[in-house]
């Protein structure tokens, strides 16, 4: 899958996202909580109970209408 970021529009951020598999590359703006940096979330995620720590990149909006992050690296 390409991407094509604006850096413009859409930066990179800390992020803990809420997720059963950590399979995928894009998320909804519902399932991401925006964090001020990496450390927190880390201290903010709970594997065992599907939110994962992250980096993002975001938001965008899809050809459905939603506004999405896409994964930068799980942390």
């Amino acid at each position: 899958m390409n991407v094509y970021i604006d850096p413009h529009l859409m930066k990179e951020s800390g992020a803990v996202i809420y997720t059963p598999s950590q399979k995928r590359k894009r998320f909804p703006e519902n399932c991401v909580r925006l964090v001020a940096s990496e450390d927190e979330a880390l201290s903010g995620a709970k594997p065992d109970e599907h939110f994962h720590a992250a980096v993002v990149i975001g938001p965008s909006k899809s050809s459905e209408g939603f506004r999405m992050y896409y994964l930068v690296r799980w942390l």
